[in-house]
C-alpha cells in the first residue's frame, strides 16, 4: 500500500498531502525549503504510534515538528512531518509541592504559563516566542530565553520524557531510566567518550550546538531525559515531557542602562552578574529606531535613555520596593545612563522592542533585506566585548551589515545579517563568512549555537568546534536511537551543505512586476513582498493584538499570516504551486482573510496580507466572472448611492423575508445577515440643508469626509461630529460633487476601478488639498486607505500625498484642539473595540487623549477583529468564521457590561457586527463627545 492510504487507514486525525498543506510547512523561520511528504496532525498518541509504525514499515523519514518557529531550519525536511501543536497540546496535569508539570509536546509556553501562575509558579525559560512556541520545539532546540541568566536553558528544567523511538519503542527517560539496550548502549558510548566530552566541550552556559553527551557522564547523573534536549527530532519522538517550575517573581523592576555602543555595553556584563539580575539583555539604536519609525507615539521608547545601545537589567523581588531597589543598586554599579522602570505596561512596551528583534531586524534601516544564519553564537561572558569587535570587523571584511540584539548576560548574541542569497556569488559570499564567524567564536571559547540549534545553518560547522572523535560520538549517539536514520535525517549527524536548498535562492520567479500596487517599500516588488515573512510566526499566537482572526477560528497554517505568505511565495517563484495568479489553492487560503490588515502592524515584518490579497484577486480574476459578492458589497457605494433617494422603499423591501432571501441569495450575502437598512436622508444631504454657523471669517476649515457607510447607514453620528466641529470653532466643509475612497473595490480585488474611483475624488477634493485644509474621516477602514494604500495605488500622484498628509481621524483633530473642552457631562463610561484599520494605519493614542479629556471612562478590550470586516461576515460561507471572531472576546464582553456603559465602535463592521448579535446599539466617538459637550447635531428625519 502507499504511504497516503496507510497514513489515511490507521491515524484517526488529520493526514494532508495536499499541495497547501506541503506548501505552508515546506519552510520555518531559517533560510531553507524543504517540501515534506505529508503532514499529520495526530489527535491522540494513538495516533503517533499508528503513524510512527507506518514510517518504520515503509523506511520513510520522520520529522516531530512544534510551532515551526526554528531558526537552523531543523523544523522542516523530506518527510512525514508530526505536527503536535494542533491537537496534542494540552497542559497534564501541575504538581505545585514538586513543582512540575506533566505536558504534551504542542503545549504553547504561554499556556503552561497561565496554567502555573495559580501557583506562583513559572517555567524558567521564555524564549522571546513564548505566544506561540512550545514544550516540544523547546526540548528539541534546548531553548533559553531571556531568563537563563537565572532559570538556565530548557535542559535545566526538564524531569522526565516519554519518547517513541523510531522503532516503535517506548521509554520513560530520566534521572533512573529503567535497564533497556538502548540505555546500556549510552551508558558505554559516555564511559568511552567521558574524558574526551569533559576535555572538548566548551565551558559556558549557553553551549547548544551538538549533542548532550555531557549528560551521560555519572558526575551528571547519567540523565537521559537532558541528553534528548537539544537533539532537533533526530533521535526520538517525545510524547509527553515532565519539567521543573520555578518561583514567579512577586514583582519586577527594569533598569534600562545605555552606553555609547554594543561593545561598550558588552563589557559591563560580568559587574551585573555579580548582582544576581534575572536578565541581562541588549538591543542596539537601530532596532530602537524601526522600532520608533513603527510607533512615533509610544511613550516608552520616549523614555529610553541617551546612548547608542542598551542593556535590560531585569530584577525580581517579594514586593516592587526590594525589585526597584535591587534595581537601583544596579544602575549604581555601572557607569552608564539609566532609567528604572517599575509600571508593567512600560515594561512591556520595552520589552516587546526586544522581542521583536527577529523580525524586526530583518529589515535594516536602509531597507535591505537581512537574513538568520549566523544567528544565536555564544562566548564566554567575559570574553563578550571582545567577540563582538572581532566580528564587527568581520562583517567590515565581508562588506555585510547587521543589527545586535540578544542574551548579553549569556554571551549570546542574535544578529541578522544583510547575506545575499538571490545570486550565486551571493551563496558563496554566504558561505565564506559562515565558515569564518565559526572560526571566531571557537577561537573565543564559544558555541555555533547558543539557543536556537543547529539544524542546516550550523550543523556542517560543527566540524569546526569539536574534535573528529565528538563528531563520531554524535554519530554513534543517534545511531543508538534511530539506528535507520529516519528521524530528521541531515541535521546535527550527516549534515546537509549549510549553502544548499536557500528557499529564496531561485533565479528568475514566475511572478514579480506588473502589478496594480506598487509595493514601494519591497525590493523586487511584489517577489519581494512576498519574501517578506521570516517565519517567526507571531501570527500563530492564540491572542493579543490583532492577527490572524481566521487562524484563531480555524487553526489551520493555511489561514495564518505566514501560511498564506509562504503561498503566495510558491505561487510567485512557480515551485510548488504551478498556476500563477489562477492558483486555486492561493485562492482558497486567501478566502478566509478578513482583510483585517492587522498583520501590518502586529507582524514584525509588516506583512500585509490586505493588500497582498487584493492583488491575488485583482489578477485571479481578470477576464473572468467574479464572485456575486463582488458584484453586490464590492459595488455597494454605486448601488447605496441610486437606492438613497428611494430608502424607504429599499427598506421595506429588503424587510420582507421573500425578497431579502432572494437578495442575498444573487448578491452572494450569507443567509444568516440581515441586510442593513438605508438611512432616510444622507449626511450630505442633511448638512447642505443647515445654515452656516455664525463664525468669524478666520474660523479653521476641516473637510468632513462623508464616507459610504456613515453618509447612507449612520449619517446621525456624522451630525455629531459636524455639531461638535461647529462647537469648537471649526468651519466644516462637505465635498460638493460625489466622492469614495474605493475601499469596498480595493477589497474585492476590483483595483481598477478603484484607482478610477478614487482619481475622480482627487479631482473633487484639490480645492481643499491645494489650500492644505485637514480632511476629518469619521469611517477608520476609508480613513485608513487614505493613509495607507493610497499613494501605492496612485504612485507619483501629488493630489494622493497630499491627501495622504491631510487626512486626520476625529479624535486626531480634538486632541491637538488648543482650547480645553467645556465638558457639560462627565463620568460617561464605554467599552471599546477599536476598529482593526485604525490599529493597523492610524492608532489609538489620540482617542485615549480626546476620552480622557471628554471625562469618560474607556476600557479598551484586547478583542481583535469584530469578525464583520466589511464585506467578509456578509459574504456566503463565511457566517461561522465571522461570529467565531466575535465570540472570542467581544460579544462576551458586550453581554457582561452593565447598561450604562456605552459600547464605543467607530468602525460601521464592527458596530453591525453588535447589532446584528442583538445586543445593544453602540456608538462613535463623535456620539460619545456631543454628549459631553452637551451639543444636538441632529436633524429631524
Amino acid at each position: 500500500m502507499s504511504l497516503q492510504v496507510e497514513l489515511e487507514r490507521v491515524v484517526q486525525g488529520q493526514v494532508r498531502f495536499d499541495t497547501t498543506t506541503r506548501a505552508v510547512f515546506a519552510v520555518d523561520a531559517s533560510n531553507y525549503r524543504h517540501v515534506p511528504l505529508a503532514v499529520v496532525q495526530p489527535r491522540e498518541v494513538d495516533d503517533v504510534l499508528a503513524a510512527v509504525d507506518v514510517c518504520d514499515r515503509l523506511g520513510v523519514p520522520l520529522l516531530p515538528r512544534g510551532a515551526g518557529t526554528s531558526i537552523g531550519g531543523q523544523a522542516i525536511n523530506e518527510a512525514v512531518v508530526l505536527d503536535f501543536s494542533r491537537h496534542l497540546n494540552r497542559v497534564l496535569s501541575i504538581d505545585p509541592g514538586k513543582r512540575t508539570a506533566r505536558v504534551q509536546p504542542g503545549t504553547v509556553l504561554d499556556d503552561l504559563r497561565k496554567a502555573a501562575a495559580p501557583h506562583g509558579l513559572t517555567f524558567g525559560p521564555d524564549p522571546s516566542t513564548h505566544s506561540r512556541c512550545t514544550l516540544g520545539g523547546m526540548i528539541g532546540n534546548n531553548a533559553c530565553g531571556s531568563h537563563s541568566v537565572a532559570w538556565g536553558k530548557t535542559v535545566d528544567n526538564v524531569e522526565s520524557l516519554d519518547v517513541l523511538l523510531a522503532d516503535g519503542t517506548r521509554l520513560t527517560l530520566g534521572p533512573s531510566t529503567p535497564d533497556h539496550e538502548v540505555v546500556r548502549k549510552l551508558r558505554a558510548l559516555g564511559d568511552r567518550y567521558g574524558a574526551l566530552v569533559r576535555d572538548a566541550f566548551p565551558q559556558l552556559t549557553r553551549r547548544v550546538s551538538g549533542y548532550n553527551l555531557d549528560q551521560l557522564l555519572p558526575e551528571n547523573g547519567f540523565h537521559l531525559a537532558k541528553a534528548i534536549v537539544g537533539t532537533e527530532g533526530t533521535c526520538v519522538t517525545i510524547l509527553e515531557a515532565e519539567v521543573t517550575l520555578v518561583d514567579a517573581p512577586k514583582a519586577r523592576a527594569l533598569a534600562v542602562l545605555g552606553f555609547p555602543d554594543a561593545f561598550v555595553a558588552a563589557d559591563h556584563v560580568l559587574p551585573i552578574l555579580d548582582l544576581k539580575p534575572l536578565t541581562i539583555e541588549s538591543v542596539d539604536a537601530a532596532i530602537v529606531a524601526i522600532a520608533r519609525r513603527r510607533s512615533p507615539a509610544n511613550p516608552a521608547l520616549d523614555g529610553l535613555p541617551q546612548g547608542g545601545a542598551w542593556l535590560y537589567v531585569e530584577t525580581g523581588g517579594d514586593t516592587l520596593a526590594e525589585a526597584e531597589a535591587q534595581a537601583r543598586e544596579i544602575a549604581r554599579a555601572v557607569d552608564s545612563t539609566h532609567a528604572i522602570v517599575t509600571d508593567p505596561a512600560v515594561m512591556r512596551a520595552i520589552w516587546r522592542v526586544r522581542e521583536e528583534g527577529a523580525g524586526t531586524a530583518t529589515r535594516l534601516p536602509d531597507g535591505s533585506e537581512a537574513w538568520p544564519g549566523w544567528e544565536d553564537a555564544a562566548v564566554p561572558p567575559e570574553r563578550l566585548g571582545s567577540y563582538l569587535r572581532g566580528f564587527d570587523g568581520l562583517l567590515r571584511e565581508h562588506k555585510r551589515q547587521g543589527l545586535y540584539y540578544g542574551h548579553f548576560g549569556d554571551g549570546c548574541i542574535h544578529v541578522r545579517i544583510d547575506f545575499d542569497l538571490l545570486t550565486a556569488p551571493g551563496i558563496k559570499g554566504f558561505r565564506r563568512f559562515m565558515e569564518d564567524a565559526a572560526d571566531l567564536v571557537v577561537a573565543h571559547g564559544g558555541s555555533l549555537s547558543g539557543e536556537h540549534g543547529d539544524g542546516q545553518a550550523r550543523a556542517e560547522l560543527l566540524a569546526r568546534m569539536y574534535p573528529p572523535e565528538l563528531l563520531a560520538a554524535f554519530g554513534e549517539f543517534k545511531a543508538i536511537w534511530d539506528p535507520r536514520g529516519l528521524m530528521n535525517p541531515h541535521r546535527i549527524v550527516e549534515p546537509a551543505k549549510l549553502d544548499d536548498d536557500v528557499r529564496v535562492f531561485l533565479g528568475t520567479p514566475k511572478i514579480n512586476g506588473d502589478t496594480t500596487f506598487a509595493f514601494s517599500h519591497d525590493r523586487d516588488g511584489f517577489f519581494g513582498a512576498t519574501r517578506r515573512c521570516v517565519g517567526v510566526g507571531k501570527c500563530v499566537a492564540s491572542d493579543g493584538g490583532v492577527m490572524c482572526p481566521s487562524y484563531r477560528a480555524t487553526r489551520e497554517e493555511q489561514h495564518s499570516t505566514r501560511g498564506r505568505a509562504r503561498l503566495l511565495f510558491e505561487m510567485a517563484s512557480g515551485q510548488l504551486v504551478e498556476d500563477g495568479w489562477r492558483s486555486t489553492e492561493v485562492r482558497d487560503a486567501l478566502d478566509l482573510c478578513l482583510s483585517c490588515k492587522g498583520c501590518k502592524t502586529d507582524c514584525p515584518v509588516n506583512v500585509d496580507m490586505a493588500t497582498y490579497k487584493a492583488e491575488f484577486l485583482s489578477k485571479h480574476y481578470e477576464g473572468r466572472v467574479r464572485p456575486a459578492s463582488h458584484y453586490s458589497m464590492g459595488w455597494l457605494p454605486t448601488w447605496l448611492r441610486l437606492g438613497s433617494p428611494f430608502a424607504r422603499v429599499v427598506n421595506a423591501l429588503t424587510s420582507a423575508r421573500p425578497v431579502a432571501w432572494l437578495a442575498k441569495r444573487l448578491g452572494g450575502i450569507a443567509a444568516e445577515r440581515a441586510i442593513p437598512r438605508f438611512a432616510v436622508g444622507s449626511l450630505v444631504r442633511r448638512l447642505r440643508g443647515r445654515p452656516a454657523p455664525d463664525l468669524p471669517p478666520d474660523a479653521p476649515r476641516v473637510l468632513l469626509w462623508p464616507d459610504t457607510f456613515t453618509n447612507y447607514f449612520d449619517p446621525a453620528l456624522g451630525e455629531d461630529a459636524y455639531a461638535v466641529l461647529t462647537s469648537l470653532g471649526y468651519r466644516v466643509d462637505v465635498p460638493r460633487g460625489p466622492v469614495c475612497c474605493g475601499l469596498t473595490w480595493v477589497s474585492t480585488g476590483q483595483l481598477g476601478k478603484a484607482k478610477r474611483v478614487l482619481r475622480r475624488t482627487l479631482r473633487t477634493l484639490r480645492p481643499w488639498l491645494t489650500a492644505g485644509v485637514p480632511v476629518v474621516g469619521l469611517e477608520p477602514s476609508c480613513t485608513a486607505l487614505f493613509r495607507g494604500e493610497l499613494t501605492d495605488l496612485l504612485p507619483g500622484d501629488a493630489d494622493a500625498v497630499r491627501l495622504k498628509e491631510q487626512t486626520k481621524t476625529l479624535a486626531e483633530v480634538l486632541a491637538a484642539h488648543p482650547a480645553k473642552f467645556h465638558v457639560k457631562r462627565s463620568g460617561q463610561k464605554a467599552m471599546v473595540q477599536v476598529h482593526c484599520h485604525q490599529h493597523a494605519e492610524l492608532g489609538f493614542n489620540a482617542d485615549r487623549d480626546v476620552l480622557a479629556k471628554l471625562g469618560v471612562e474607556a476600557e479598551v478590550l484586547d478583542s481583535g477583529c469584530c469578525g464583520l470586516a466589511g464585506n467578509f461576515g456578509f459574504e456566503q460561507g463565511h457566517y461561522d468564521v465571522s461570529m467565531a471572531c466575535a465570540e472570542r472576546v467581544l460579544l462576551p464582553a458586550v453581554r457582561g457590561a452593565e447598561e450604562s456603559v456605552a459600547v464605543l465602535a467607530d468602525g460601521f463592521s464592527c458596530r453591525t457586527q453588535v447589532r446584528q448579535a442583538g445586543l445593544r446599539e453602540p456608538v462613535h466617538l463623535a456620539q460619545l463627545a456631543a454628549r459631553a459637550l452637551g451639543v444636538d447635531g441632529h436633524s429631524a428625519e
